[in-house]
């Protein structure tokens, strides 16, 4: 599991009471062309549904 990760999503397999995640690594992407400047820009690739 990766170590002090959070996530709100508790729609995720990979969700866990207290808001961790138990997925073994972590891929975030960007949904913006240019350069990421803010949070509300990347994405979860490593999410899956329940």
């Amino acid at each position: 599991m990766a170590q002090g990760v959070l996530c709100e999503v508790n729609s995720c397999t990979h969700w866990a009471e207290q808001n961790k995640c138990t997925a073994e690594t972590i891929f975030v992407t960007s949904h913006v062309k240019q350069e990421v400047t803010e949070a509300q820009e990347t994405d979860c690739q490593t999410f899956e549904k329940k």
